[in-house]
């Protein structure tokens, strides 16, 4: 049996581990969520501070049936399980499962302002706040990243690899805030931040083997089978919802491996669809604050596709179909610059 045989063999079983034990941690979290009601409030006001009228018009029905959050405290869990039992390195596992846990601790002061707070304007911890709190998690994981594991070159593809020193620094908790909000941005329809997040670590995961980092990519995979488990039940109709200690906890996480890969400029392909979504609020922002009018009927742009008459269902899967597609490419972009062919 050859080397890399072995290693997608352990691959797979970290991630039928990280399945079957979301799997069987999912009626634990069921329970409590409905027997301590942890409905998802619906927030009444933008960022900028207007009522969204539009997105409660759309998602009227859902609003109405109590669906749980903090869905995502089940992964989390069980990565840190598995990961701490079987995969727990210095070099390669450490920081990603410090940015998981960081990311969820922000995320679940959020969702638990959201589910017993009384301001139904914001709903959970508001932008300025949050944003401050996932600066400070990435200047910690960033400063280990840096001057712990000695990390200071950032690779341009078909390039090469360019020394920035201490600049790495910055550049690593950009990639940790833009990547949490873009995939906290994205949770807005049933499956479509889960689907997403499942093509990115699938890639990640291929990209770190390839490199030799073993126990990253196990880690990735580990990730993956969580995520098929959390998809399972929020397809659409969802059972219940990531909430952001889901979204900043996998997005989070996901800016880590990028960066341990030395593939940051590859996130933007690889995640493509979350640059997408990200890019819509942005550009909806700045335009509303700028230029006085809206660019799209609703933000993010699978919002837009709502109000012009895109199911629901519709949007989801196409958007899985573009990130898959984008991740093939970011894959193959990796192994050229590797020189695997």
């Amino acid at each position: 049996m050859s080397g890399l045989t072995h290693q997608l063999i352990i691959a797979a079983l970290f991630s039928l581990g990280g399945f079957i034990l979301s799997m069987a941690l999912t009626p634990i979290y069921t329970f409590f969520a409905y027997k301590y009601k942890f409905w998802k409030k619906q927030k009444t006001a933008s960022v900028t501070g207007e009522k969204l009228k539009i997105v409660s018009k759309l998602h009227a029905k859902k609003i109405a049936r109590n669906i749980p959050t903090m869905a995502g405290i089940i992964a989390v869990v069980a990565i840190t399980i598995l990961t701490f039992a079987f995969n727990l390195t210095r070099e390669q596992t450490w920081l990603p499962l410090a940015g998981l846990i960081g990311g969820a601790a922000i995320g679940l002061i959020d969702d638990i302002l959201n589910v017993w707070g009384t301001d139904r304007k914001n709903a959970g911890l508001r932008a300025p706040i949050k944003f401050a709190m996932i600066i400070f998690v990435g200047l910690v994981l960033g400063w280990f990243f840096w001057y712990k594991l000695g990390y200071t070159y950032v690779m341009i593809p078909f390039i090469g690899n360019i020394n920035i020193g201490w600049l790495i620094l910055p550049l690593f908790v950009f990639a940790v805030v833009a990547t949490s909000n873009a995939v906290n941005i994205s949770d807005g329809l049933d499956g479509l931040a889960g689907g997403l997040l499942m093509t990115s670590f699938g890639a990640f995961g291929i990209i770190a083997l390839v490199q030799g980092q073993v126990n990253l990519g196990f880690f990735c995979f580990t990730v993956l089978g969580t995520l098929l488990a959390y998809v399972w039940f929020n397809i659409y109709p969802a059972r219940f919802f990531m909430g952001d200690v889901g979204s900043f906890a996998w997005g989070t996480s996901l800016g880590v491996v990028a960066m341990l890969t030395n593939s940051l400029l590859l996130l933007p392909v690889i995640g493509f669809i979350f640059v997408v979504e990200g890019g819509s609020s942005a550009i909806q922002i700045l335009s509303k604050k700028i230029l006085h009018r809206k660019i799209f009927i609703a933000a993010p742009i699978h919002h837009h596709l709502e109000a012009k008459g895109w199911e629901e269902t519709k949007i989801t899967m196409r958007f899985w179909v573009v990130a898959t597609v984008f991740a093939f490419i970011g894959i193959i972009m990796a192994l050229v610059e590797y020189r695997i062919f």
